[in-house]
């Protein structure tokens, strides 16, 4: 058993019992192994989760990084869809992601940021930018992975939430007021096919 064994079963479990029922107890059962050995690889149930929303995020974490030649705002609009793709592909991705630190992908962070400066951006707007784009996919997700569905208790006149459309549409309010504060940006991206 290993750090990588652990903290995979861990996302497995994660996925068949959901973040409030995930503890050591379980996983070491499901590991074949004595709970305390799992402090080997993890002194706390904190750093375990740490290690499990890192893992987790793998996939946004090696998506492309942007190069000069890319459009800022359509950039924008694909590194928010990244991140909500990666945090809806774990159950409780949001939940699990939301509080840490992303210490592993501060390299990152910076090139992103660079991008954006370097493309006209305002160093504060950009920070802000990418700062409330992130929240805002985070706070989308919780809602989209609470959601139990239509409920038969609301009015007929009440209409059903489109989460995808719903996020796509304030994403596109977070791109505009951006574009407002960046001089380079006056006008929204053409819209991509998907």
């Amino acid at each position: 058993m290993n750090r990588e064994t652990v903290v995979t079963e861990a996302l497995d479990l994660l996925d068949e019992v959901g973040l409030e029922t995930v503890s050591t107890r379980r996983l070491a059962k499901r590991l074949g192994v004595e709970q305390p050995s799992l402090y080997y690889h993890f002194r706390t149930k904190k750093d375990l989760l740490a290690a499990m929303a890192e893992a987790a995020m793998a996939p946004h974490a090696t998506a492309p990084l942007p190069s000069s030649g890319d459009d800022w705002r359509e950039w924008f609009l694909e590194n928010s869809r990244s991140f909500r793709c990666t945090l809806l592909q774990r159950r409780d991705g949001a939940r699990l992601h939301a509080g840490s630190t992303p210490t592993g992908d501060l390299d990152r962070i910076r090139h992103k940021m660079a991008f954006l400066i370097t493309s006209g951006v305002p160093e504060k707007d950009a920070q802000m930018a990418m700062l409330a784009a992130g929240r805002y996919t985070v706070g989308c997700v919780l809602e989209e992975q609470a959601d139990a569905g239509p409920s038969g208790d609301l009015p007929a006149d009440v209409p059903i939430i489109d989460h995808q459309a719903a996020f796509e549409a304030g994403l596109a309010l977070i791109l505009g007021g951006l574009m407002q504060h960046t001089p380079t940006g006056s006008t929204l991206p053409p819209e991509r096919e998907r």
